[in-house]
Protein backbone atom coordinates (compact mmCIF):
# COMPACT_ATOMS: atom_id res chain seq x y z
CA UNK A 1 0.00 0.00 0.00
CA UNK A 2 1.52 3.29 -1.13
CA UNK A 3 0.80 6.00 1.46
CA UNK A 4 1.10 9.60 0.29
CA UNK A 5 0.57 12.79 2.27
CA UNK A 6 -1.15 15.60 0.39
CA UNK A 7 -0.82 19.05 1.93
CA UNK A 8 -3.81 21.19 0.98
CA UNK A 9 -2.70 24.76 0.21
CA UNK A 10 -3.95 27.95 -1.41
CA UNK A 11 -3.14 31.65 -1.20
CA UNK A 12 -6.69 33.02 -1.43
CA UNK A 13 -7.66 32.49 2.20
CA UNK A 14 -10.45 34.95 3.04
CA UNK A 15 -9.28 35.83 6.56
CA UNK A 16 -5.51 35.93 5.99
CA UNK A 17 -4.67 35.94 2.26
CA UNK A 18 -1.27 34.50 1.41
CA UNK A 19 -0.84 33.01 4.87
CA UNK A 20 0.85 29.76 3.81
CA UNK A 21 3.84 31.70 2.46
CA UNK A 22 4.08 34.05 5.43
CA UNK A 23 7.27 33.96 7.46
CA UNK A 24 7.74 31.92 10.62
CA UNK A 25 11.28 31.95 11.99
CA UNK A 26 12.78 32.93 8.65
CA UNK A 27 10.98 30.52 6.33
CA UNK A 28 7.44 30.33 4.89
CA UNK A 29 4.77 28.52 6.86
CA UNK A 30 4.49 25.95 4.08
CA UNK A 31 8.14 24.99 4.53
CA UNK A 32 7.48 24.15 8.19
CA UNK A 33 4.52 21.97 7.23
CA UNK A 34 6.43 20.14 4.48
CA UNK A 35 9.39 19.52 6.82
CA UNK A 36 7.20 18.20 9.62
CA UNK A 37 5.05 16.00 7.39
CA UNK A 38 8.15 14.63 5.66
CA UNK A 39 9.49 13.58 9.07
CA UNK A 40 6.68 11.03 9.50
CA UNK A 41 8.14 7.53 9.18
CA UNK A 42 5.22 5.76 7.53
CA UNK A 43 4.86 7.84 4.37
CA UNK A 44 6.03 6.93 0.89
CA UNK A 45 5.86 10.51 -0.34
CA UNK A 46 4.70 14.06 0.34
CA UNK A 47 3.18 16.52 -2.13
CA UNK A 48 1.33 19.82 -2.06
CA UNK A 49 -2.17 19.93 -3.56
CA UNK A 50 -2.90 23.46 -4.72
CA UNK A 51 -5.12 24.98 -7.39
CA UNK A 52 -4.84 25.93 -11.04
CA UNK A 53 -6.21 29.37 -10.25
CA UNK A 54 -3.87 32.27 -11.01
CA UNK A 55 -3.98 33.24 -7.34
CA UNK A 56 -1.85 30.16 -6.65
CA UNK A 57 0.79 30.76 -9.33
CA UNK A 58 3.17 32.17 -6.70
CA UNK A 59 2.61 29.12 -4.51
CA UNK A 60 3.35 26.74 -7.38
CA UNK A 61 6.45 28.75 -8.24
CA UNK A 62 7.66 28.45 -4.65
CA UNK A 63 7.21 24.68 -4.77
CA UNK A 64 9.10 24.43 -8.06
CA UNK A 65 11.95 26.61 -6.80
CA UNK A 66 12.33 24.53 -3.65
CA UNK A 67 11.94 21.05 -5.09
CA UNK A 68 8.57 20.40 -3.45
CA UNK A 69 6.35 17.97 -5.33
CA UNK A 70 3.04 19.62 -6.10
CA UNK A 71 -0.12 19.14 -8.11
CA UNK A 72 -2.67 21.68 -9.25
CA UNK A 73 -6.41 21.11 -9.54
CA UNK A 74 -9.73 22.91 -9.09
CA UNK A 75 -9.76 25.82 -6.64
CA UNK A 76 -13.20 25.26 -5.13
CA UNK A 77 -13.75 21.55 -5.81
CA UNK A 78 -11.04 20.42 -3.40
CA UNK A 79 -12.37 16.86 -3.36
CA UNK A 80 -11.69 16.57 -7.09
CA UNK A 81 -8.28 18.18 -6.53
CA UNK A 82 -7.39 15.45 -4.03
CA UNK A 83 -8.64 12.67 -6.28
CA UNK A 84 -6.53 13.96 -9.16
CA UNK A 85 -3.42 14.46 -7.02
CA UNK A 86 -3.81 11.02 -5.47
CA UNK A 87 -3.96 9.41 -8.91
CA UNK A 88 -0.86 11.29 -10.06
CA UNK A 89 0.97 10.05 -6.97
CA UNK A 90 -0.36 6.49 -7.49
CA UNK A 91 -1.53 6.55 -3.88
CA UNK A 92 -3.40 3.68 -2.28
CA UNK A 93 -3.76 5.59 1.00
CA UNK A 94 -3.88 9.37 1.31
CA UNK A 95 -2.99 11.47 4.35
CA UNK A 96 -4.67 14.88 4.34
CA UNK A 97 -2.98 17.75 6.13
CA UNK A 98 -3.64 21.46 5.58
CA UNK A 99 -0.86 23.98 5.00
CA UNK A 100 -2.04 26.27 7.80
CA UNK A 101 -0.88 23.81 10.49
CA UNK A 102 2.84 24.60 10.96
CA UNK A 103 3.02 22.67 14.26
CA UNK A 104 1.67 19.40 12.86
CA UNK A 105 3.27 16.45 14.68
CA UNK A 106 4.97 13.75 12.54
CA UNK A 107 4.42 11.15 15.29
CA UNK A 108 0.70 11.92 15.29
CA UNK A 109 0.59 11.37 11.53
CA UNK A 110 2.22 7.97 12.04
CA UNK A 111 -0.25 7.14 14.82
CA UNK A 112 -3.28 7.79 12.61
CA UNK A 113 -1.73 5.90 9.67
CA UNK A 114 -1.06 2.97 12.00
CA UNK A 115 -4.63 3.03 13.32
CA UNK A 116 -6.10 2.96 9.82
CA UNK A 117 -3.82 0.10 8.82
CA UNK A 118 -4.58 -1.91 11.95
CA UNK A 119 -8.35 -1.66 11.43
CA UNK A 120 -8.17 -1.78 7.62
CA UNK A 121 -10.52 1.17 7.81
CA UNK A 122 -11.70 3.39 4.97
CA UNK A 123 -11.07 6.50 7.06
CA UNK A 124 -9.16 7.33 10.23
CA UNK A 125 -8.51 10.67 11.90
CA UNK A 126 -7.93 12.46 15.17
CA UNK A 127 -10.78 14.92 14.54
CA UNK A 128 -13.90 12.78 14.84
CA UNK A 129 -13.88 13.62 18.54
CA UNK A 130 -12.47 17.12 18.85
CA UNK A 131 -10.01 16.78 21.74
CA UNK A 132 -6.64 17.62 20.16
CA UNK A 133 -5.68 21.28 19.71
CA UNK A 134 -6.66 22.87 16.42
CA UNK A 135 -3.67 22.61 14.11
CA UNK A 136 -2.90 18.92 14.68
CA UNK A 137 -5.59 17.60 12.33
CA UNK A 138 -4.65 14.39 10.49
CA UNK A 139 -7.00 12.46 8.20
CA UNK A 140 -6.05 9.18 6.53
CA UNK A 141 -8.25 7.42 3.99
CA UNK A 142 -8.04 5.01 1.10
CA UNK A 143 -7.96 6.23 -2.47
CA UNK A 144 -10.84 3.86 -3.16
CA UNK A 145 -13.03 5.50 -0.51
CA UNK A 146 -12.10 8.95 -1.80
CA UNK A 147 -13.06 7.95 -5.34
CA UNK A 148 -16.48 6.85 -4.08
CA UNK A 149 -16.89 10.16 -2.24
CA UNK A 150 -16.04 11.94 -5.48
CA UNK A 151 -18.72 9.98 -7.35
CA UNK A 152 -21.45 10.25 -4.74
CA UNK A 153 -20.73 13.37 -2.70
CA UNK A 154 -22.56 16.18 -4.46
CA UNK A 155 -23.27 18.67 -1.66
CA UNK A 156 -21.11 21.82 -1.66
CA UNK A 157 -19.50 20.96 1.68
CA UNK A 158 -18.49 17.54 0.31
CA UNK A 159 -16.60 19.20 -2.51
CA UNK A 160 -15.06 22.02 -0.45
CA UNK A 161 -13.97 20.09 2.65
CA UNK A 162 -12.89 16.80 0.96
CA UNK A 163 -13.75 14.28 3.67
CA UNK A 164 -17.22 14.86 5.22
CA UNK A 165 -18.83 12.27 2.92
CA UNK A 166 -16.53 9.66 4.45
CA UNK A 167 -17.63 10.13 8.06
CA UNK A 168 -20.89 12.07 8.32
CA UNK A 169 -23.25 9.10 7.87
CA UNK A 170 -22.65 6.14 10.21
CA UNK A 171 -22.22 2.85 8.38
CA UNK A 172 -21.40 4.31 5.00
CA UNK A 173 -17.68 3.61 5.49
CA UNK A 174 -15.57 1.91 8.12
CA UNK A 175 -14.36 4.80 10.26
CA UNK A 176 -11.99 4.87 13.26
CA UNK A 177 -10.84 7.73 15.44
CA UNK A 178 -7.80 8.51 17.55
CA UNK A 179 -8.70 10.34 20.76
CA UNK A 180 -6.52 12.57 22.89
CA UNK A 181 -6.25 11.58 26.55
CA UNK A 182 -7.18 15.15 27.56
CA UNK A 183 -9.65 17.61 26.09
CA UNK A 184 -7.31 20.24 24.62
CA UNK A 185 -9.70 21.47 21.96
CA UNK A 186 -9.64 25.04 23.28
CA UNK A 187 -6.06 25.48 22.05
CA UNK A 188 -5.56 26.98 18.57
CA UNK A 189 -2.28 26.13 16.84
CA UNK A 190 -3.69 26.51 13.34
CA UNK A 191 -3.37 29.77 11.39
CA UNK A 192 -6.56 31.38 10.11
CA UNK A 193 -5.96 34.95 11.27
CA UNK A 194 -3.18 37.39 12.13
CA UNK A 195 -3.73 36.58 15.83
CA UNK A 196 -3.20 32.88 15.13
CA UNK A 197 0.00 33.65 13.23
CA UNK A 198 1.24 35.72 16.15
CA UNK A 199 0.68 32.79 18.52
CA UNK A 200 2.40 30.24 16.29
CA UNK A 201 5.38 32.55 15.76
CA UNK A 202 5.70 33.02 19.53
CA UNK A 203 5.51 29.27 20.14
CA UNK A 204 8.07 28.49 17.47
CA UNK A 205 10.50 30.99 18.98
CA UNK A 206 10.32 29.10 22.28
CA UNK A 207 10.91 25.61 20.89
CA UNK A 208 14.41 24.18 21.11
CA UNK A 209 13.57 21.53 18.51
CA UNK A 210 12.01 22.79 15.24
CA UNK A 211 10.26 19.40 14.95
CA UNK A 212 9.02 19.39 18.54
CA UNK A 213 6.06 17.13 19.18
CA UNK A 214 2.67 18.35 20.30
CA UNK A 215 3.33 17.60 23.96
CA UNK A 216 6.38 19.88 23.86
CA UNK A 217 4.25 22.60 22.29
CA UNK A 218 1.63 22.08 24.98
CA UNK A 219 4.30 22.47 27.66
CA UNK A 220 5.20 25.87 26.21
CA UNK A 221 1.64 27.19 26.19
CA UNK A 222 0.87 25.80 29.63
CA UNK A 223 4.02 27.44 30.97
CA UNK A 224 2.94 30.73 29.37
CA UNK A 225 -0.88 30.75 29.38
CA UNK A 226 -0.95 34.27 27.99
CA UNK A 227 0.06 32.83 24.61
CA UNK A 228 -3.20 30.90 24.29
CA UNK A 229 -5.20 33.96 25.30
CA UNK A 230 -3.96 35.88 22.26
CA UNK A 231 -6.18 33.90 19.86
CA UNK A 232 -8.76 32.37 22.21
CA UNK A 233 -11.42 34.64 20.71
CA UNK A 234 -11.01 33.27 17.15
CA UNK A 235 -13.89 31.11 15.94
CA UNK A 236 -13.25 28.15 13.65
CA UNK A 237 -15.11 28.05 10.35
CA UNK A 238 -17.54 25.11 10.14
CA UNK A 239 -16.56 22.12 8.00
CA UNK A 240 -20.08 20.79 7.52
CA UNK A 241 -23.23 22.23 6.03
CA UNK A 242 -25.36 24.03 8.60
Amino acid sequence: MRTIALIQARLSSSRLPGKVLMDIEGVPMLAHVVERVSAARLLDGVAVATSTDSTDDRLAAYCRANGIRHHRGPLDDVLARFVQAGKREEADVIVRVTADCPLIDPALIDAVVTMRDAHRADYASNVLSRRYPRGLDVEVFTAEALARADREGKAPHHREHVTPYLYEEPGRFQVVGLDCERDLSAHRWTVDTAADLDVVRAIQQRLDNPLAGWREVLAVVEREPNLARRNAHIKQKPTRAA
